[in-house]
């Protein structure tokens, strides 16, 4: 559903020029590995569809999703794209896989029967191999078992061999290393397979890393893939609201839920119409254990005070002086140079759960 800017609590932007900029860093960083996008989860916050046209057009012909559906989406935007479902085969859904032309990322042996049963080899799929992050994926056992199996092999369709790094965003930790040396030994399995191993950060951690397909994710969307080192990639959302209310609490007088903000001298306060429900972190309330979260009002960074609540935030804007601050005022959430990763780290979380939870009740407008 399209929501008004004039109706809505606030306005996210996102600068598909950042986006298409974000995907060619990481293109010329893995060349000359082919460079997918992994745009499940809605792309990131950024919309399925408006976010795999934009790629179409850089050059990405590759897409991840996580879900079925997500897939099934994706395929209507773009029905030439070779789209994986990360998830694997969801029993008994292979003919929705074969009527979108999905490809599942198959994560067992019984997921890989029932689809070579369902098949016969005329249709394609990955097979996920674990490495190490034991979450999806065959162990080293039944990737030998499977291996051994060339007619499952070729009635199963697949056509690429991909692992998950684990700690891929700390270069430094060796547990890296360590899936590169079990991926190596699975690829010697299935050496006639092209592979797919690194996602974001993984995508700079070296040439060995990126093997034949680059599969990057947060870093397209402006969030920091890395641990310890600035982020080299475009901020691509912007989100603003208008000023609801501007409030005088004197000294003493406490705002928000459980009283956690109390006024130590007469106070202004802004109250803005976004809150928890639309993603605005209920751990960015204040205190906040890296300093207080912010928004920028007038071209001035004003602290959030109080509890977010579902609805609303409250900023506290008496420096900025009487009159600057009124109703219809923009404060600006996220952009002018705070990041989902600022967000992120003062919520302490990471920036992907800021970008997948920025929420619906927003109107979304798209930049080029």
């Amino acid at each position: 559903m399209s929501i008004p800017a004039e109706l809505a609590g606030a306005t996210l932007t996102i600068d598909l020029a950042a986006l298409a900029a974000n995907w060619r860093t990481v293109r010329d960083e893995v060349a000359p590995a082919e460079c997918g996008a992994t745009i499940k989860a809605d792309g990131y916050g950024c919309g399925t569809a408006e976010v795999a046209r934009a790629l179409w057009e850089a050059g990405c012909r590759t897409f991840f999703v996580a879900l079925p559906m997500e897939g099934k989406l994706l395929r209507e935007t773009l029905p030439e794209a070779v789209i994986y479902v990360l998830d694997g085969l969801f029993a008994g859904q292979a003919a929705f896989y074969i009527e979108q032309g999905l490809r599942p990322a198959l994560a067992s042996l019984e997921e890989i029967s029932e689809w070579a049963e369902t098949t016969a080899g005329q249709h394609k799929a990955a097979v996920h191999v674990d490495t190490g992050i034991n979450r999806l994926g065959l162990t080293r056992a039944q990737a030998e078992a499977l291996a051994a199996d060339d007619g499952l092999v070729q009635r199963a369709g697949l056509c690429l061999l991909m692992s998950h790094l684990q700690s891929g965003d700390d270069a430094g930790d060796k547990i890296n290393a360590t899936q590169l040396e079990r991926f190596a030994a699975l690829r010697e399995l299935f050496a006639a397979l092209p592979a797919s191993l690194a996602n974001s950060p993984g995508s700079f951690l070296g040439k060995a890393f990126a093997h034949d397909l680059a599969r990057p994710g947060v870093a397209l969307y402006g969030g920091n893939p890395f641990a310890d080192k600035p982020n080299p990639f475009r901020p691509v959302v912007r989100l603003v609201s208008p000023v609801l209310q501007v409030r005088d609490v004197a000294a003493g007088e406490s705002v928000g839920y459980s009283a956690t903000w109390t006024a130590e001298k007469p106070s202004r306060i802004a109250i803005i119409g976004a809150g928890y429900a639309d993603g605005i972190n209920r751990h960015l309330s204040w205190p906040v254990h890296d300093g207080p979260a912010e928004v920028v009002i007038a071209g001035v960074r004003c602290p959030i005070v109080g509890r977010v609540s579902m609805d609303m935030i409250t900023v506290d804007v008496t420096g900025l002086g009487a009159g600057a601050v009124r109703r219809g005022t923009e404060a600006v959430l996220l952009g002018d140079g705070i990041s989902v990763d600022d967000w992120a780290r003062r919520a302490g979380t990471i920036p992907y759960e800021i970008l997948t939870s920025l929420g619906r009740r927003y109107a979304k407008v798209y930049s080029s």
